[in-house]
């Protein structure tokens, strides 16, 4: 490797460690762990076994991201005196050593930098993503099965579980609405960004004037919470109805009414399930899936308090959209938060959405998820 090619790593190294020191608040961090050890050698410290638990496991976190950063910081520290040594030599080329040393820190480096992008309290948790056809009728339905497919593409390219626990057949075309569990590590924190209104603006197949048209469909996003949600949840704010579960393309899944949908009365909030062997198992995932949604009820309302929004709820229509898919006058997919965009349309809609999620999760958005977390 020459010594340029060796000072451009370097400075790559040396800017982003000191971007990760600032966004990662390291000095904050340890202070807060000095406070906490203190607590922690208190007599009194395990009167309250719940809160001891939960401050050893901040203790935890707090360690393993100081620990990283420090480990990182020496080792560029130890590579940067070995450099100076060797260009006191006046060396033009380094050794593998030395090469494969800065390799590996380079590669620890991004890796650890790409993990600090996921700081929500359930972002390494698997998700449950929603979506609903919206305005634009017989073309909307239509969009929410393109983004059904986009979905299960994208898990599959991503190695991620997919699997279709309810699924509604549109009246002419494509799906009212599917909800798909999508199981793996950071799933949820990858998804996050998917959450909104999507618009598709076409020439529509449906259309025998073949006009332009334009029609939404929503996402939505639940993290699968594995511990028990402190939820309360009586009979009486339910409502329970069974039916026959079907499939995509209209076909009976099951012969028997096995499907469940549960409804909350005081929220509106629907949560349903039909891909189970059983009817207990149907109505189990549906309730598991109702917790994580008022969950995410809760979530919203501090977001509005924070932002001042309260009561501002977008409807599946125009001016909401997050994200933009157009494929007629020109082709283009454009998210309306960070800006970036692909020209590249049919990637997109196979499941090359990673672009979309890496900017969003660089950018202030995905700060902001993470204030709202700790309120």
């Amino acid at each position: 490797m020459e010594k340029r090619e060796v000072q451009q790593k370097m400075k790559w190294l040396s800017d982003e460690l000191t971007a990760l020191y600032a966004s990662l608040e390291i000095l904050e961090k340890e202070e807060q762990l000095q406070e906490i050890e203190k607590k922690m050698s208190a007599t009194s410290f395990w009167d309250d076994r719940i809160e001891a638990q939960e401050i050893i496991n901040t203790q935890v976190s707090l360690k393993k991201v100081i620990t990283v950063y420090t480990t990182l910081a020496k080792d560029l520290e130890d590579i940067g005196i070995f450099f100076e040594m060797i260009e006191e030599d006046e060396v033009s080329l380094f050794g593998p050593d030395f090469v494969t040393d800065l390799k590996n820190l380079e590669k620890k480096t991004k890796k650890f930098s790409e993990r600090m992008l996921f700081h929500g309290q359930y972002d390494e948790a698997s998700a449950y993503l929603e979506i609903h056809s919206g305005e634009g009728g017989v073309d909307a339905q239509d969009f929410a099965q393109i983004l059904y497919r986009m979905y299960t593409r994208w898990a599959e390219k991503n190695d991620f579980q997919c699997r279709v626990l309810s699924y509604s057949n549109g009246d002419e075309a494509g799906i009212k609405s599917a909800t798909l569990y999508i199981s793996g590590a950071f799933a949820y924190g990858k998804l996050r960004s998917e959450a909104g209104v999507h618009r598709l603006v076409r020439i529509s197949p449906f259309d025998t004037a073949s006009r332009r048209h334009t029609s939404f469909a929503s996402v939505s996003l639940m993290p699968e919470i594995k511990h028990e949600i402190d939820v309360s949840i009586s009979d009486s704010d339910i409502r329970i109805d069974t039916y026959r579960s079907s499939g995509a393309g209209g076909q009976s899944v099951n012969t028997t009414d096995s499907a469940v949908r549960i409804t909350h009365l005081a929220s509106g909030i629907v949560a349903s399930c039909q891909n189970e062997r059983s009817q207990i198992q149907n109505r189990e995932q549906a309730m598991k899936m109702l917790k994580a949604k008022l969950y995410q009820l809760e979530l919203e309302k501090k977001q509005e308090l924070l932002t001042g929004v309260a009561g501002d709820k977008r409807g599946i229509g125009f001016g909401s959209q997050i994200r933009s898919y157009v494929f007629h006058p020109y082709s283009l997919v454009k998210d309306h938060r960070t800006n970036f965009e692909v020209g590249n349309t049919s990637d997109v809609i196979d499941g090359g959405i990673n672009g979309f999620i890496e900017s969003y999760l660089k950018s202030p958005y995905n700060e902001k998820k993470e204030i709202i977390e700790k309120l």
